[in-house]
């Protein structure tokens, strides 16, 4: 018999290839994660801009300056200039004047996932784009990171092999039998205020194991542990949102089980736009199913967001307007438009939102910004609505 006429790849090459790869990596991490260094926000706001966030004129935020209710703002020592608010001034501000935009006590906390079971479709970066608008804004989040990629938590300023240990950080612990009954011990501070963070690292993986043999030993319905655990820190928290893994695994299920309302991103290019179409097949079929064992879960809201749009591309086009007419009530209005601005912030593990200076005066960055906003408002007012608290205030602004 004929032989090929190349070398066979044996597991000896497989290991060398992976430890060629685990050399990029590292040089990559040395790049972005220096010794010793934390990722700080650097954003700071004049007093115009201030105003605005809050709600009130800047003449009462100088006024409340003067009166001793806000601490005099910090200067410059050379020009004796201001040197702007941190967010964590602005959120002061809002505090003094009563505008937090926090939910009533009696409103539920939002549990949001950002699913689709494809990869590269934009969920990390909508998790992490959307949770830093919410923090602007006043709102207090929790970011869960339920991909064992770890692709949100880096953004978040976490080294996933070096600051993540799995057996501590992640909710590995949580799903193992016998582990933690409250998701508290999981829960990490970040350098933006308002937004805590449950890290994920490669170790998360092993939770599709544990899920697996637990269904198997105890015959319980394990899928709602995640939703038993968000119940133990949702009063601290406005938003929960969660990032899961782009597959249909336990994890999966179970932040299908833990949410209370649904976006899902959709490029609109024949091959993402009919891997959704089979998302949303599966996702009707699995939830029937789940339903069957485990009781009916509803969601508040389910949404498609049509993502990586390029409105120089006609098949885009095509594809968007057919979205459009197949799915007239389904469809978020708001476009999140394809941006160098957005892939070169996260080749820095960045986002649009942490750019400062020259480069937040380019038309480029005003336009992503723009589709950004558009986008985060449009589910912000949503999650509003699912607040009685709030209805009084979205009728005021015709939003109800």
């Amino acid at each position: 018999m004929e032989q090929s006429a190349l070398p066979p790849v044996s597991l000896e090459e497989l290991d060398k290839l992976a430890t060629r790869a685990s050399t990029v990596i590292d040089r990559l991490r040395d790049r972005l994660y220096a010794p010793g260094a934390q990722k700080t926000l650097d954003l700071r706001f004049n007093v115009k801009r201030a105003a605005d966030m809050v709600g009130r004129s800047d003449k009462l935020i100088r006024d409340a300056e003067a009166d001793g209710r806000l601490p005099m703002p910090e200067k410059d020592p050379n020009t004796g200039r201001r040197t702007g608010y941190s967010l964590a001034d602005v959120n002061r501000m809002r505090q003094v004047f009563g505008t937090l935009p926090h939910r009533a006590d009696s409103d539920p906390a939002m549990v949001l996932a950002i699913q689709n079971f494809k990869g590269g479709v934009g969920k990390s970066t909508m998790v992490c784009h959307f949770a830093q608008h919410l923090a602007l804004q006043g709102y207090r989040v929790c970011v869960v990171d339920c991909d064992s990629q770890a692709s949100t938590t880096s953004v978040f300023g976490l080294n996933p092999d070096v600051d993540v240990d799995e057996e501590e950080d992640t909710l590995y612990p949580f799903f193992r039998h016998g582990g933690p009954q409250d998701l508290s011990y999981a829960l990490r501070a970040t350098y933006w205020p308002n937004i805590a963070l449950i890290p994920a690292n490669l170790g998360l993986y092993d939770a599709e194991y544990e899920f697996a043999a637990r269904m198997a030993r105890e015959q319980v319905f394990v899928l709602d542990r995640l939703r038993i655990g968000l119940e133990t820190i949702k009063d601290r928290f406005d938003v929960i949102l969660l990032d899961p893994p782009p597959a249909l695994g336990m994890l999966s299920l179970s932040v299908l089980r833990a949410a209370d309302a649904l976006v899902i991103p959709a490029p609109p290019n024949n091959i993402d736009f009919g891997s959704t179409a089979h998302f949303l097949k599966m996702l009707g079929a699995t939830l029937n199913e789940l339903a069957r064992h485990g009781g009916t879960r509803d969601y508040a809201f389910v949404k498609i967001l049509a993502t990586k749009m390029n409105d120089s591309k006609s098949a885009h086009m095509a594809i968007k307007r057919m979205m459009d007419a197949v799915f007239p009530l389904d469809m978020l209005q708001s476009v999140l438009k394809d941006s160098a601005e957005i892939d070169n912030a996260a080749a820095n593990l960045s986002t649009v939102y942490e750019l400062t200076g020259p480069a937040t005066r380019t038309e480029t960055h005003k336009r992503c910004r723009a589709y950004l906003d558009a986008v985060n408002r449009e589910i912000e007012v949503l999650i509003r609505k699912t607040w009685p608290s709030h209805h009084a205030r979205l009728r005021k602004e015709g939003l109800l």
